[in-house]
């Protein structure tokens, strides 16, 4: 394949992925909406406990593998049926022990017998997913992710369909936890079916490749546990020590929070195989332009984000989740400080792969900070050492990066983005009673232009950005 059919083919899957992530996205919300507006404050929150305590067991159960599939079929494509065989095989022997032991476990806190069996049927999505990674590794290695872009919104089209019928047909809670396994299982069928044509697979055990995968992915792992710590440690101190209520009230703008994500997680896909080939070649040039493009559209993107959600947080949360959770809302606004480090953080932590001290050492502040913060000052706390929680982990990523590839992003583009959420934000201020939507276009609108007249982007910069040719230019 010569350079500009290896462009035109990543170029049309980042279309893919951001039409696919779009849809799936939108999707997404409307099943938010449907179940926040039905569960109520108390429901949702037992829904956000579930959810969290589930995600403890279901990162055990990654080790790494992920990262690691890509890696190895990539380095070795004539074994990719043995390796993916083998890494399925081990996702699968690590999905029984941990995900078993998930509902047995359950019993030994002190939750509602409701949200114990909703973690016993919400095991079984986590399973479909935990599958489903490792074949996502398969399609990003033959840059054909539009197949799991595609998978993904047919999934999320039958959860949004089996929400609704729990809702309109009263079911509770039970039910709607019953709608995400089934989602989820229609996603890792299409992915599945998708796969056939690159992989074939078969439960494999062969000694010496397990050795050889366990070796380089326990790295990995270790930090993306320590990592979820971190990130998951609030929602289960604070299910512990306040109502479920408050839950479902903090609950309902990280679940914006973690859709919002969504966006860096897909670009950073999209670019991770240039700054990979990059440093493998030891092209100094080609990664610093590769890294400089991507700091500077995650810097493009979260600054606005950060400013923009001050003045509509609420109606943001009235809109996506109901009402009832209005004062979610001043929690969306502490949450959202956290955002251009969490866009950088994506970055850094996937240019370095893995920093196990790092991670270490938020996770122990982080879970020390939540223990003293969130019993005396609950959801409140929660918010704020999130946002000290990602400020830290951002700046040990940036350091280690910087340290290793001596390489400093330049914060100009970061500069024009603030100066133009500025203007933006000051528009906002003066259009206090204005209707949400209204607000978006104009804001929208006002930071396309300050940004654009302040040099911030060019039409040759977008084009170059869609077909993800990085040049000396961008």
């Amino acid at each position: 394949m010569t350079s500009a059919d290896l462009n035109i083919k990543i170029g049309r899957n980042a279309l893919y992925q951001i039409v696919g992530k779009s849809v799936s996205t939108l999707l997404g919300l409307i099943a938010v909406a449907l179940m926040t507006r039905y569960l109520g404050k108390e429901g949702f929150g037992n829904y956000t406990t579930i959810i969290a305590y589930l995600q403890f067991f279901g990162i055990l159960v990654d080790l790494g593998l992920t990262i690691v599939t890509v890696q190895m079929i990539a380095e070795r494509p004539a074994e990719t049926n043995k390796i993916v065989s083998n890494i399925m095989t081990l996702r699968l022997v690590s999905a029984v022990i941990f995900l078993g032991l998930a509902p047995l476990i359950i019993w030994f806190f002190p939750y509602a017998s409701l949200i114990k069996i909703g973690v016993a049927i919400t095991t079984l999505s986590f399973f479909f997913i935990t599958l489903n990674q490792i074949l996502i590794g398969v399609f990003q290695k033959e840059l054909r992710t539009d197949k799991v872009a595609l998978a993904e919104v047919i999934g999320r089209i039958f959860l949004v369909i089996f929400v609704f019928l729990a809702v309109t047909n009263n079911l509770g809670l039970l039910a709607i936890m019953t709608a995400i396994v089934l989602g989820s299982l229609a996603n890792f069928i299409v992915n599945y079916l998708f796969s056939l044509k690159y992989v074939r697979l078969k439960l494999s055990f062969e000694s010496v490749l397990w050795r050889e995968i366990l070796s380089k992915s326990w790295p990995i792992g270790l930090a993306i546990i320590f990592n979820l710590i971190y990130l998951k440690a609030d929602t289960i101190i604070l299910s512990l020590v306040r109502p479920q209520s408050e839950v479902g009230l903090y609950g309902a703008p990280y679940r914006v929070l973690e859709i919002i994500m969504q966006f860096p997680f897909m670009f950073i896909g999209i670019i991770l195989p240039l700054l990979s080939a990059a440093w493998k070649k030891r092209d100094t040039v080609s990664f610093r332009h590769a890294y400089q493009l991507a700091f500077d559209v995650l810097s493009l993107m979260a600054i606005p984000l950060a400013f923009g959600t001050y003045f509509v947080a609420e109606k943001m949360m009235v809109l996506v989740a109901g009402q009832d959770f209005f004062l979610s809302g001043a929690f969306l606004r502490i949450l959202m400080l956290a955002i251009v480090m969490m866009f950088w953080g994506t970055l850094f932590g996937h240019a370095i792969v893995v920093m196990v001290l790092g991670y270490i050492i938020t996770a122990i502040v982080a879970l020390s900070g939540y223990l003293f913060v969130i019993p005396k000052y609950g959801a409140w706390g929660a918010a704020w050492m999130t946002v000290a929680s990602e400020t830290l982990i951002t700046i040990l990523t940036f350091l280690v990066v910087t340290r290793v590839t001596k390489i400093l992003p330049s914060f100009k583009a970061a500069g024009k983005a603030f100066a133009a959420s500025l203007v933006m934000s000051l528009v906002l201020y003066r259009l206090p009673g204005t209707n949400l939507f209204t607000l978006l276009i104009i804001s929208l609108a006002v930071y396309a232009l300050v940004l654009y007249l302040l040099k911030g982007y060019s039409l040759t910069f977008i084009k170059k950005l869609a077909r993800l040719r990085v040049s000396k230019k961008i």
